[in-house]
């Protein structure tokens, strides 16, 4: 018999979502008309309203309490947060991913990018955006996502930093974490009451791999994590009362493909008992993410959203399978203390994961439905 448990007012909520949507055609006709120059920013941003609009309908008919702008206003999760910092910019060239899936691998190539003056920030970056889904959120509970600032450093490296600006890199994580704060406090004040961090490092730095790959280019790839940590608590140090702030890990979403793979075992201990969150969203829809026993590093209080449906695939998972992995999981973190979401997002970019919308919101009413019977 399942223990007493009680509904959430507060966030991450029971039966919850990561927050990018799959893009619908005429958003991405009008992107390309944008681009050719053919149609105005004034043009485009009315599709992106008309789109934001329906699917804010589309999740509050699957029944989901947070509703997000599914992230339409990007061409990708974290690069255009990044670009928009003060002291970042595009630099030649691309930065090369690579993502793996069942049939090969494929690259993200973003630009690449340069830190060339002092890290600041010169606008609440995308407050409009924000105030756009909060005017037509109704009674749902408008959710942001944002890169982590860990994704500043992890993305370019020590080699995307001029050390005529950042002589001493001490100064460039302090002045990383003070926009940050600044960036939550003025994204408060505009009435946010639920953030996320989206932080592909804290996830990735568990693969033997990608640690390589870090101490490959100079740094401690056996310590970067508990850098990161302390990265987003400062962050988050000054967050302002009502503020619900989680965390969403995962190892690569790029078009069904992933970058990396291992459990949470390798950054749990720190991860789960030092980051100040209220909850982590955590990647476990494949074997890739390992098991559930680093979850005995939860402290009471803490939340973990389990991303037990897949967003790579269409094919819909099913309720006893989702129940009993929610069971295997409470072995070591109290049913209380847990939910339910997707893995990741359904469209990292703008190009999306292969599947339908139609699959898209089949998901999102599952995990509506899972919760409901689980928790009540």
């Amino acid at each position: 018999m399942r223990e007493n448990v009680t509904a959430r007012d507060l966030p991450p909520f029971r039966a919850d979502q990561v927050g990018s949507l799959l893009r619908p055609e005429r958003l991405l006709d009008a992107r390309a008309d944008f681009a050719a120059g053919r149609i105005t920013a004034t043009d485009l941003r009315a599709v992106e309203d008309e789109a934001i609009a329906d699917a804010v309908r589309m999740q509050q008919e699957a029944g989901l309490r947070p509703v997000t702008d599914g992230e339409f206003r990007r061409a990708s999760w974290h690069m255009d947060f990044i670009y928009r910092l003060g002291g970042v910019t595009k630099a030649p060239g691309h930065l090369a991913v690579k993502f793996r899936n069942p049939s090969g691998t494929i690259e993200f190539t973003p630009a690449a990018l340069h830190i060339d003056g002092k890290i600041r920030l010169d606008e609440t970056i995308f407050g409009d955006d924000f105030g756009y889904l909060r005017s037509i959120a109704g009674d749902s509970i408008p959710k942001l996502t944002i890169p982590s600032p860990n994704m500043v450093h992890y993305r370019g490296g020590p080699a995307s930093i001029d050390p005529g600006v950042y002589p001493d890199i001490e100064e460039f994580w302090s002045d990383l974490s003070a926009a940050y704060a600044e960036q939550v406090r003025r994204l408060a004040a505009a009435g946010c009451r639920y953030l996320q961090f989206d932080d592909t490092s804290l996830a990735y730095l568990n693969d033997p791999a990608q640690r390589s790959m870090i101490a490959e280019r100079g740094e401690d790839a056996e310590h970067l994590h508990l850098r990161y940590i302390q990265q987003i608590n400062a962050a988050l140090a000054a967050r302002p009362a009502g503020l619900s702030v989680t965390t969403h890990m995962c190892r690569g979403n790029f078009q069904s493909s992933w970058a990396a793979e291992g459990g949470y075992d390798f950054v749990a201990e720190a991860l789960f008992g030092e980051l100040n969150v209220d909850g982590f969203f955590l990647e476990y829809d494949d074997a890739r993410s390992g098991g559930f026993e680093p979850l005995r590093f939860v402290p009471p209080g803490k939340m973990v959203v389990l991303g037990l449906v897949t967003t790579k695939r269409g094919e819909l998972e099913s309720k006893d399978t989702l129940k009993r992995r929610i069971d295997e999981a409470a072995r070591y973190v109290p049913l209380d203390q847990l939910c339910l979401s997707p893995q990741c997002g359904f469209s990292s970019t703008v190009e999306g994961n292969k599947l339908t919308a139609g699959e898209q919101a089949a998901k999102l009413r599952l995990i509506v439905e899972t919760a409901a019977e689980v928790w009540g």
